[in-house]
C-alpha cells in the first residue's frame, strides 16, 4: 500500500493523564517508571470487587473553563480540550488563519458515559422535568471533536472515531489520510476517555477483565508478566497536531516526527477476544511497515497494546514474532503505568513513540516480577533504556476486532 505524495509530520503534542496534566510531566513519569494507579476517589467503590483505577488527579475544570462552560461539558470533553490547548500552543499553529484547511478527527471508546448515567439517575429520582437539557449533547461521543472545532473556529473535515481501544489510533490514521489526500493542511487528532464511574468499573469487572489487586494498586497493571490478572481502567486525553510537511516548513513549525504510515484491519473473530493466532494484528503491523516504506529490521521500538490481560498479551507476543521473527525489537507497555485509557490509548501511546524517537529513551514495562514464557519479548522490564531509534510502531487493538498500527519516524 504505497504512501500518497504529501508527507505528514507531527508539530504538536498535548496530554492530560494519570501521570500528569501535560505531555512533559507525563513523559517524565513514564521514564521514571512511576505508576498512576491508586484507589478510586471519584466515587465510593467500596461495594465493588474492583476498587482501583488510574485517575487524572488535580484537574480543575472550573479553573480551566470557568464555571458556566465547565457545567456544559462532560469530563471526557474537558480532558480533550485541555490536551488540545497544549498541543495547539506547542505547534504554534494559527488554526484560524485558514480555518477551511484545518480539521479534527478525535476518538473515544464510550464518550460522555458520566453525563448519561447522571441523567438516568435524575430521571428516575426526580422525573423528566429535572433532566438537564444538555445531557444529550454532553454524552454523544463526537462532542469533543465538535468543541475543539468551535474553540479554534476550524471548518475543515471533522469527525469522531468510536472503535473501542483503537479509536484514537484510527483518528490519527484518518487525519493523516486527509492531509495526504490534500483535503486538509493540518489536522488535530487524538482521543479521550473518562469512564471511571460505577457502571464503567462494574461492567468491565463483570467481564472478568479487570485486575483485582486492590491491596497493591501500583503493582496491579503488569503486562506480559506471568502474574497478570487483568487491566486497570484509566482515563485521560492526548492530542497530536498533524500537518503537511511543506506547509509546516513554510511557517517555521517545530517538526517533532513524521507520521510515516499505518495499517488498519479487523479480526472478524469475536466480540472481545483477539484472534488466537493474532492474524489481524499481524496484518496491521505489516501494512504499517509497507505504508511507511520500511522493513521489520528498521523498527527500533514497539509500544504494545499490552493490556495486562492473559489472552491479549500472549496473542500480541505471537503476532509480533510472526512479523519480526524470533528476535523482535524492544516492546514495552506503558499501560503498566497509565492503566488502560481505552479510546485515548492510541493517541497517548503515539505520543510515547514520538517522545522515544526524540529523546532516544524507551519507557519501561513496570511490575515485571515473573517472566511469562508465553510472552518472551524484550519488554524493557522495570527500567527505561537509552537506545537511539529511527522508527517506532504503536499497536492498538479494540473490542470488535479492530486493529491499528501506527508508524512514526524520526524527522
Amino acid at each position: 500500500m504505497p504512501s500518497l505524495q504529501r508527507q505528514v509530520v507531527v508539530t504538536g503534542i498535548g496530554a492530560v493523564t494519570p501521570l500528569g496534566l501535560d505531555a512533559d510531566t507525563t513523559w517524565e513519569a513514564l521514564v521514571a517508571g512511576r505508576s498512576g494507579v491508586g484507589l478510586i476517589s471519584q466515587f465510593d467503590a467500596s461495594h465493588l470487587d474492583v476498587r482501583i483505577a488510574a485517575e487524572v488527579d488535580g484537574f480543575d475544570p472550573v479553573a480551566i473553563f470557568g464555571k458556566r462552560r465547565a457545567r456544559h461539558l462532560d469530563r471526557v470533553t474537558q480532558l480533550a480540550l485541555a490536551a488540545t490547548r497544549e498541543a495547539v500552543e506547542a505547534s504554534k499553529l494559527d488554526a484560524g488563519s485558514v480555518p477551511e484547511r484545518t480539521g479534527v478527527v478525535y476518538g473515544t471508546g464510550i464518550g460522555g458515559l458520566r453525563s448519561l448515567t447522571d441523567g438516568i439517575e435524575i430521571l428516575r429520582a426526580r422525573g423528566p422535568e429535572w433532566v438537564n437539557p444538555y445531557v444529550l449533547p454532553m454524552m454523544i461521543p463526537n462532542m469533543a471533536a465538535g468543541e475543539i472545532a468551535m474553540e479554534w473556529g476550524l471548518k475543515g473535515p471533522n469527525s469522531c472515531t468510536v472503535t473501542a481501544c483503537a479509536a484514537s489510533a484510527h483518528a490519527i490514521a484518518a487525519g493523516a489520510d486527509l492531509i495526504r489526500l490534500g483535503r486538509a493542511d493540518a489536522m488535530i487528532c487524538g482521543g479521550t476517555e473518562s469512564s471511571i464511574i460505577e457502571i464503567g468499573v462494574a461492567g468491565f469487572s463483570a467481564m472478568k477483565a479487570l485486575s483485582i489487586r486492590n491491596d497493591d494498586p501500583e503493582g496491579a497493571s503488569r503486562p506480559f508478566d506471568a502474574g497478570r490478572d487483568g487491566f486497570v481502567m484509566g482515563e485521560g486525553a492526548a492530542t497530536i497536531v498533524l500537518e503537511d510537511r511543506d506547509t509546516a516548513l513554510a511557517r517555521g513549525a517545530p517538526i517533532l516526527a513524521e507520521m510515516a504510515g499505518y495499517g488498519a484491519t479487523c479480526d472478524a473473530h469475536h466480540m472481545t477476544a483477539p484472534h488466537p493466532e493474532g492474524d489481524g494484528a499481524v496484518r496491521a503491523m505489516r501494512e504499517a511497515l509497507a505504508d511507511a516504506g520500511a522493513a521489520p529490521g528498521d523498527v527500533g521500538y514497539i509500544n504494545a497494546h499490552g493490556t495486562s490481560t492473559l489472552p491479549n498479551d500472549r496473542v500480541e507476543t505471537l503476532a509480533v514474532k510472526r512479523v519480526f521473527g524470533p528476535s523482535p525489537p524492544p516492546v514495552s507497555s506503558t499501560k503498566s503505568m497509565t492503566g488502560h485509557t481505552l479510546g485515548a490509548a492510541g493517541a497517548l501511546e503515539s505520543l510515547v513513540c514520538i517522545q522515544a524517537l526524540r529523546t532516544g529513551i524507551l519507557p519501561p514495562t513496570i511490575n515485571q516480577v515473573r517472566p511469562d514464557p508465553d510472552c518472551n519479548l524484550d519488554v524493557v522490564p522495570n527500567h527505561a533504556r537509552r537506545v537511539p531509534i529511527e522508527l517506532a510502531l504503536s499497536n492498538s487493538f479494540g473490542f470488535g476486532g479492530h486493529n491499528v498500527t501506527l508508524a512514526f519516524r524520526l524527522a
